[in-house]
């Protein structure tokens, strides 16, 4: 089995790489690349570096490269919804790109021809995903997670993207991933514990979550590895 691993930021791959231990590296793209062996499955772990564009490029190249069979992103997100906290771990159901806009046209939010508005996980893996938050006695959460080249810390914004894509969370990546994976037919699973509240206070919540909530969303997905090694 080949699976790959992306995060947007070094600080939300590092955790993986720790745990990880000894892994080779490769430069492509102006990026890095980690390769190793984890019990019986090939890994490539990668950041993608910040928004959707750079996202979609590292997982093309996950993919095409590398030849991931399924790709599991972890990091960080904002919370939307009133009942995530720092800390807590969401799930994607599915994925929308909040800042995608050609209403003027006729057509609704986040969608353009010959697209679709919503991109779904894959039910597989949010299946072991589930199974493994259970093994752990973890509590992990699912919904709709939106995506945009902007990060949100205006309580006004964050409440026109809940109400318009019944959204549960935040970031700035997701929704690159999903789309370029439902393309290429690749299964996909988008892992996000909440850093901040995507309010005014956003910005200070961020970094002073970012690695604790990194190291929570690294250690979920190192134990999900492990689920899925056993199904090989």
């Amino acid at each position: 089995m080949n699976i790959a691993i992306m995060g947007a930021m070094v600080e939300e791959i590092t955790p993986l790489l720790e745990r990880f231990g000894e892994y080779k590296t490769v430069e492509i793209a102006n990026n890095k690349f980690y390769t190793l062996k984890y019990k019986n499955i090939d890994v490539t772990v990668a950041y993608s570096k910040i928004g959707k564009v750079n996202a979609a490029l590292t997982a093309s190249i996950l993919i095409n490269r590398f030849g991931a069979e399924k790709l599991l992103f972890s990091g960080v997100a904002g919370a939307i919804r009133d009942d995530l906290h720092i800390g807590d771990l969401i799930a994607a159901e599915a994925l929308v790109q909040h800042d995608l806009d050609i209403t003027v046209f006729g057509h609704p939010y986040g969608f353009v021809p010959e697209s679709k508005v919503l991109i779904k996980a894959d039910t597989k893996l949010l299946k072991a995903a589930q199974e493994t938050a259970k093994a752990l006695n973890l509590t992990l959460k699912s919904g709709i997670i939106a995506t945009g080249d902007q990060f949100i810390c205006d309580g006004a914004k964050k409440e026109w993207i809940r109400k318009t894509f019944e959204a549960d969370a935040i970031e700035m990546e997701g929704a690159g991933v999903a789309f370029v994976c439902d393309a290429l037919n690749i299964p996909f699973f988008i892992l996000r514990a909440i850093s901040d509240a995507a309010d005014a206070h956003a910005g200070f919540d961020f970094d002073e979550f970012l690695q604790s909530s990194s190291k929570i969303s690294a250690d979920f997905i190192i134990s999900m590895l492990d689920k899925l090694e056993k199904q090989i």
